[in-house]
């Protein structure tokens, strides 16, 4: 459901050339405060008729609006007093692109608010407004909802996953960890020592080499296929989801190398040189830089960003082919093939369609169906065309190389008991590799009939090409060794090197049986993979992402909205518990009342176990993202804040500031507690939004130390803004 929001939201901003100036402050509070809080009263109203419940989750939100509004008394969200022209934002149309389904529900009562009816009904004016609701609601209002709704439960109270270790812990009803007084005593104890001698996270010196006695990462994600801009399914699915985790390890001080590139050969490739009328080299060398800006503009922090069309590709495939065929892995056979008799040529791959023998989808590739993710061979497809002329192939025999993976199996097996029991693979991962080995592995082509592609050095072969399922997992190879000429330290040292592979799910066969099978035939001594991370596909309205149809929300399109790149990953997490950022506020408290320096802190029993149950979240977010649990490890941020923005509220340290010495003493010791708890949330988050996190460690003027301070062995909460600190100039969170 999240995909259909964004689809109201780039609806209007592709239809209307909205103004690119956004109030980032409200898009970033959409996404967190607002939307969890929908998704809960949308499952109220339309799956158990809760309206008046509903309503009451709402109402923080939709009192926020209406004291947005009507402060300022303007017609739209970010419109400011003294501009008298109206002027809709695009933070207007996310904030009611995400309220539309309640609020155009005659049976849920938001109450009076007069400003969020009025503000509601002026952007739903809008044109592309209504035809994206029409669109995605189909006039049925929530109930459109209901199948998605019914498969995507809500999480109803906030609460934290079961910790990852097997150690019991206490917990109330609810899954709350409830505190001893030991573990509240004694996180109180750390936090009051403060931040002590720690080294600052180092600067990274290139070329990142293995080091002795240091836990060495080599993190890889999916090769793009270079034929078209990059889609959201692959940089939030592969790249993204990859490079927060790159951010977290450097933050713990591993030595991590994360490397990725185009995947450039094949006939996707041949394909778009086709369509626009270039030759393949320079399809790739145009997309190529596309891929790289898109990326640098997502802050994706690649150690090196290569391609797979590079001599040192050539150089290591043919090496592997070799080794393979010299050890007997390699099988020669006939196969029947589809020629196109009008333009001359084998179709191999995507130069061919058809209906999918297994789901009937009548858009099925020569190699593999994107509805059903079989892997299909071009000759079962029923009613196959060519690409290129449209006519009808037919049925010719091709002489070619298989991998034997049989001859492998027992080998394989070997390994993959012993890397799914040590390493942390995903569930649909095991998943899709015990059903490979399940049904019996076969014999797997590893040529192709292409001009296009790393040239098969036999010489009984030399008019054919490298499939490109052979040949690009060894673009990670050739990649890193266009990084460094001591690429092997890498690839060839499973003793010191743990390897992380990121993808989508229908890549996993490849990286788990095709390509370890012809590492492990290679006998070389290379580096497996220990840990295979694999991500479901990110759905646009109900439809799979696909860069080849043009299905999707695009990189381009992304940069081009102006919402900042922090945003798109918080609206790919935004289902989960709220969080706000009132925290913030606390920095504001020591500028206003205590002079820019932070107040003496008399902790009470109160401040020790809020700093007792932030200290337990950042463990337990240490111990998710160690397992690569990524969005379970956000919870836990999100966790914190809630803890922090309670203690606020509950304190009322604006209240206290007014009173007597004593309770101007307790507001003292509450915003500084709350500041320091912002800070720590600053230092949490920099794995997920690099720019935000360092945003508010400059505001608050935090030491460069405290991140690894925090981060280092299970995690620390202490101290690092302690009495008379000062801090910078904080900003509202909120406008």
């Amino acid at each position: 459901m999240q995909f259909q929001y964004i689809n109201l939201e780039c609806k209007y901003l592709f239809e209307c050339c909205c103004r690119k100036t956004l109030i980032y402050n409200v898009c970033v509070c959409v996404c967190v405060c607002v939307q969890p809080a929908v998704l809960q009263s949308l499952h109220m109203v339309a799956l158990q008729g809760k309206h008046v419940e509903a309503a009451a989750v709402m109402k923080e939100p939709l009192n926020w609006l209406e004291q947005s509004l009507s402060k300022n008394n303007t017609p739209f969200l970010t419109q400011p007093p003294d501009v008298f022209q109206e002027a809709v934002s695009v933070a207007d149309v996310v904030l009611w692109a995400a309220l539309y389904p309640l609020l155009s529900d005659s049976g849920f009562d938001a109450g009076e608010l007069r400003s969020v009816r009025g503000w509601f009904q002026r952007v739903g004016g809008l044109e592309a407004c209504q035809t994206a609701a029409r669109r995605v609601l189909q006039g049925k209002g929530v109930e459109a909802l209901k199948t998605f709704l019914q498969k995507h439960p809500a999480t109803q109270t906030p609460r934290r996953d079961s910790p990852t270790n097997a150690t019991e812990v206490h917990s109330n009803p609810n899954g709350e960890h409830v505190m001893t007084v030991e573990e509240i005593e004694e996180a109180a104890q750390i936090w009051s020592e403060g931040l002590k001698a720690s080294p600052a996270v180092t600067e990274r010196k290139h070329p990142v080499l293995p080091q002795e006695g240091k836990r060495n990462v080599l993190l890889t994600s999916a090769l793009p296929y270079v034929n078209n801009v990059p889609h959201l399914g692959n940089i939030i699915g592969c790249v993204l989801s990859a490079d927060v985790f790159a951010r977290y390890g450097r933050l713990r001080g591993w030595n991590l190398l994360y490397i990725c590139g185009t995947d450039e050969y094949g006939t996707a490739t041949e394909n778009k040189a086709r369509e626009e009328g270039l030759m393949p080299q320079e399809i790739c060398d145009k997309y190529h830089a596309v891929h790289a800006d898109i990326y640098q503009w997502f802050q994706i922090d690649f150690d090196f960003f290569g391609r797979t069309t590079t001599e040192r590709q050539t150089e290591i495939a043919q090496d592997i082919f070799w080794r393979l065929h010299e050890r007997g892995f390699l099988l020669e056979d006939t196969v029947e093939q589809l020629r196109c008799e009008s333009c001359q040529r084998f179709l191999a791959d995507r130069f061919v369609e058809g209906e999918c023998p297994h789901c009937r989808y009548p858009e099925a590739r020569g190699d593999q169906c994107d509805k059903c993710g079989r892997l299909i061979n071009a000759v079962e497809l029923r009613n196959p065309q060519c690409k290129v002329c449209k006519e009808t192939p037919v049925i010719r025999s091709s002489k070619h190389l298989f991998l034997n993976l049989p001859k492998l199996e027992d080998e394989l097996e070997q390994w993959l008991d012993k890397s799914t029991g040590s390493g942390d693979w995903t569930a649909n991962a095991r998943h899709i590799t015990h059903s490979w080995l399940r049904d019996g592995l076969k014999p797997r082509c590893i040529t192709r009939d292409l001009r296009w592609g790393t040239p098969v050095p036999h010489e009984e072969y030399k008019e054919k090409v490298f499939y490109v399922w052979f040949d690009a997992p060894i673009g990670y190879l050739s990649i890193t060794a266009n990084y460094t000429d001591q690429w092997e330290k890498w690839w060839k040292n499973p003793q010191q090197v743990e390897l992380y592979n990121f993808m989508a799910k229908d890549n996993v066969p490849f990286h788990s049986v095709v390509f370890p099978c012809s590492l492990l035939g290679a006998q070389d001594n290379y580096t497996l993979v220990n840990h295979l991370i694999a991500t479901e596909y990110l759905n646009y309205e109900d439809t799979k992402f696909s860069k080849s149809r043009g299905v999707g929300v695009f990189g381009d399109m992304a940069k081009d909205t102006g919402i900042p790149s922090d945003v798109w990953l918080l609206i790919y997490l935004r289902s989960h518990q709220s969080c706000c950022w009132s925290l913030l506020r606390a920095g504001m408290f020591v500028s206003k009342f205590f002079d820019g320096c932070v107040p003496e802190m008399l902790l009470n029993e109160d401040d020790k176990r809020l700093i007792a149950e932030v200290h337990w979240e950042l463990k337990q977010y240490i111990q998710l993202l160690d397992k690569v649990r990524i969005r379970d490890a956000l919870k836990c941020i999100l966790n914190i804040s809630r803890h922090g923005n309670q203690y606020i509220q509950v304190n009322e340290p604006w209240k206290k500031i007014k009173g007597g010495d004593g309770d101007r003493q307790r507001a003292g010791t509450v915003t500084g507690v709350s500041v320091n708890v912002a800070c720590l949330l600053s230092v949490v988050l920099e794995p997920y939004m690099p720019s935000v996190s360092r945003t508010i460690r400059q505001q608050l003027q935090a030491p460069p130390t405290c991140v690894s301070a925090m981060l280092q062995n299970t995690g620390t909460f202490i101290c690092t803004l302690p009495a008379g600190h000062c801090i910078g100039t904080v900003l509202a969170p909120l406008t």
